[in-house]
Formats: C-alpha cells, structure tokens, sequence
C-alpha cells in the first residue's frame, strides 16, 4: 500500500512571454534525457504520473493505457527504476530502467508512442521508432515558458517534435504523419518531467489520437 502526500499538482501552461533559443541536436538530446533527475527522489517516496490516452483508431487500446504511472526507486549500489500501472485496484509492471542515467518517463513516452502508432496506424514498429529515435537527437528549440504548479509559478522549458513531417510514407500513416510530441520539463518538478504530450489529428480533421503524461503527486512507499 502507498499513501499520497498533500502534494497537490495543478498544471497550465503559459505561452504568455514565451522565449525560444536554438539547440543543436545534442543540446536536444542532453535537455530531454538529462541525466540525474532522480537523484534526490527519496527511496520512500514514488513519483506519481497521470497518463490518459485517447485513439479514435483503437478506443480499447487507449483504455487499456490509461491510469496512473507510478515510478519507485530501489535501494543498492545500482538503484532501479520501477515503472508501474495502476488502474483502480489493477497493477501492471511496464518496466524498470536504470536509475543513475535519468527518469525514465522519456523513455516510456516515446516508446509507448511507437506502439500505438503501430497498433493504430500498420506499419513496421522499427521503421516508427527508427524515425522517432531521430527526431529526439535533431536541432531544435527550447521555449521557455511558465506553468502553474502546486500552487506556484514555475520556470518551464518544451520542446516539440514532427518525426514524420518530412517523412516520404507520411500519407499512408492514417493521420500519424502528422504526430507532434511536445515535452515540457521544469527544475522545479521533481524527476524533471511536468508534461509529455503525444498527438495527431484523425483523417479530415477528425477525432484522432492523443496520450499525455503528467506528473501528479509524490506518494511515500509503505513497506
């Protein structure tokens, strides 16, 4: 069992004053995977993430990955990071990663994203990821921005992705040509990770598919 603090969380993203600065591929890559985000996560506390999903193509699919994402850490000399569905009394295991290299919610992200796709729209799952794999490592820019959160104002930084704007398959992706991934991370959010959004537009505009992850609350680990 785990009890949630009183760590209340509320999320709006500003664009109001926004700043963006160019980054060159590997600024990208360093600014989305930054190491060490999970350092000063107590052992005794989850970090506790909202994931809802919604998918015209595959409503059952959506359901199925919504719930709350729960990230432990362990204990030892190299401490894993536990990755955990929850849907009301069910719990799944998603995975668990490395914790020394960063919080692992990117990666879940990106990867559940790959799978969807391929579910949603055909294709080969490789081919997808390849191209998402990409993107992530592209020049890009950072917007500086503000959110509400936990009752304060904080500083954010976001960076958006089209892995397949330039993509030669694009139309035959039934709408997921059009993908946007848009991460927005805050020094001030612990595990770094505030936001992570995943959408495209169903055909003519339509009901498509949307996934977005944000962080929620920290929650003490009962033994």
């Amino acid at each position: 069992m785990m009890r949630v603090t009183s760590f209340l969380v509320g999320v709006a993203l500003s664009c109001a004053a926004a700043m963006a600065a160019p980054l060159s591929g590997q600024e990208t890559y360093d600014l989305l995977f930054r190491n060490g985000t999970l350092d000063d996560v107590s052992r005794d506390q989850s970090l506790v993430y909202e994931r809802q999903v919604s998918n015209a193509l595959a409503p059952d699919a959506a359901e199925r990955d919504s719930g709350k994402v729960a990230l432990t850490v362990g204990e030892g000399e190299s401490p894993l990071a536990v990755l955990e569905l929850r849907q009301g009394e069910k719990y799944r295991k998603l995975g668990q990663f490395p914790a020394s290299v960063g919080n692992p919610m990117i990666m879940f992200f990106y990867e559940s994203t790959v799978r969807d796709m391929a579910e949603s729209a055909g294709g080969s799952k490789f081919y997808i990821r390849n191209r998402v794999k990409e993107a992530l490592v592209q020049p890009n820019e950072v917007t500086m921005g503000e959110a509400e959160f936990d009752g304060q104002t904080v500083q954010t930084q976001t960076v958006t992705m089209q892995p397949f704007a330039e993509d030669p398959n694009r139309a035959q992706m039934r709408g997921f040509g059009d993908l946007k991934l848009t991460v927005t991370m805050s020094e001030d959010v612990p595990g770094w990770y505030l936001n992570l959004v995943a959408e495209a537009p169903g055909p003519e505009g339509s009901a498509g598919y949307r996934s977005e992850v944000t962080f929620e609350t920290l929650e003490e680990v009962t033994q």
